[in-house]
């Protein structure tokens, strides 16, 4: 490569400071969440946003529930999960041209919506909220009662440096469902599916056109013996398609080499699935053809001041007109009264209450233990995530703003 052709999709007005940037990515050592990236490649979304990628196919995220056949449901699972890959890992690209640094949410930090579906689908809801800022997690929920279905999970992202960057994804999803004909309110007849997290790296970033790619494997394993394992390998230097994947669901009794269902594709676009031992195909995927929902919010004026987009809408406006000086100060009267707070915090020896999700052990639970350890995920690292969070559904109930005891000044502005 040339040096002409570094930052080729980067505006010549900004191609100076791309380079620099470059330049302090290679030579940085430590979390590069801390570093300060160009305006121009700034996203005027945040973090807490991101949780809404897992469901914005709500019939496909009920559809497991559907399914009598616990086989079928443990297929329809995995159907759901790949159609999510697209929304989480390249929406954002094709929607802004190239993939941006979101803003990094403050402690406390909520993103609510619901999706309105159909008669069949009924209604789904989400709830994101930071649970910690040292180092950064967001926790996420999102249930339809009417099928008595329910994601949850936390997440944070360690990224690193070698010859582009390297996103390791710190955390976990836990599906839980409630078979047709089973009591919603029985745990022990709910189905669980504990699902790992990608690794991540940004493609051509030396061009100034980053994508996200994904890497390594990830596994979904449930608690009726159904294991589903799927492995991603990217575009190399010289061969190989965009966003490649294969993947196989077996029982965990008979292991990965008797498969029941494969799958093979581009989670980007298009995927087909297989009945492994019938030698057919049983559906193909255009992931790329299929329609989101829309997430409902309250109107700006409605939310609470804690609500992403309530709170960083200054922040967000001078993003998108590009008035960086004015996005500093903005983002500077946050991060100063989140300071202060904790400052107060720390001299009363208290800590910020989460508002609908807690701190539990590790070993809270022996069955996700068990199911966990299956899924690879020896250490959950909860110390890179300031705990092992677990959305706690009496807290929703009837929530209504406001939903802190601490008002404005968390935030640095008035009520």
């Amino acid at each position: 490569m040339s040096s002409k052709d570094a930052g080729a999709g980067v505006a010549p007005q900004n191609k100076t400071s791309w380079s620099s940037f470059l330049k302090s990515i290679a030579s940085f050592n430590g979390d590069l969440s801390s570093m300060t990236a160009p305006p121009f490649i700034l996203s005027s979304t945040s973090l807490t946003e991101y949780s809404a990628y897992w469901a914005e196919h709500p019939a496909l995220f009920v559809a497991p529930a559907q399914e009598a056949d616990p086989e079928k449901r443990a297929l329809a699972v995995l159907r759901w999960f790949l159609s999510t890959l697209r929304q989480q890992y390249c929406s954002r690209s094709e929607k802004l041209g190239s993939e941006k640094k979101p803003l990094n949410p403050f402690l406390g930090e909520l993103f609510i919506g619901k999706w309105d579906g159909n008669a069949d689908v009924g209604e789904t809801n989400l709830i994101s909220e930071q649970v910690s800022h040292h180092p950064p997690a967001t926790a996420y929920a999102i249930r339809n009662e009417k099928h008595g279905i329910q994601l949850q999970g936390y997440n944070a992202q360690k990224a690193s440096f070698s010859s582009t960057i390297y996103i390791k994804q710190i955390g976990h999803a836990l599906l839980t469902l409630t078979p047709p004909g089973a009591d919603k309110n029985d745990p022990a007849q709910q189905e669980k599916y504990v699902i790992t997290l990608p690794h991540l790296h940004v493609e051509s970033l030396i061009y100034g056109n980053p994508f996200i790619e994904l890497e390594r494997s990830t596994h979904i394993v449930s608690n009726t013996g159904y294991v589903a394992k799927i492995n991603y390998s990217g575009k190399g230097w010289l061969s190989g398609k965009k966003n490649t994947f294969n993947a196989s669901l077996f029982k965990e009794s008979e292991g990965e080499k008797k498969p029941l269902y494969t799958v093979e594709g581009q989670w980007s676009d298009t995927f087909t699935m297989k009945d492994h031992r019938a030698k057919k195909e049983v559906e193909t995927v255009a992931v790329r053809d299929l329609t989101t929902t829309p997430l409902h919010l309250a109107p700006i004026e409605e939310q609470d001041l804690y609500e992403s987009r309530r709170a960083w809408r200054d922040v967000a406006a001078n993003i998108e007109t590009g008035n960086m000086d004015a996005v500093s100060t903005a983002k500077g009267k946050i991060e100063n009264a989140q300071r202060d707070l904790r400052k107060t915090e720390k001299a009363e020896n208290r800590e910020w209450e989460r508002r609908f999700f807690d701190r539990v052990e590790e070993n809270y639970d022996p069955e996700f233990s068990e199911l966990a350890h299956k899924a690879g995920l020896s250490s959950l690292e909860s110390e890179k995530t300031g705990g092992m969070w677990r959305f706690n559904p009496a807290k929703a109930v009837h929530a209504k703003p406001p939903y802190h005891k601490i008002g404005g000044e968390g935030l640095g502005v008035s009520e």
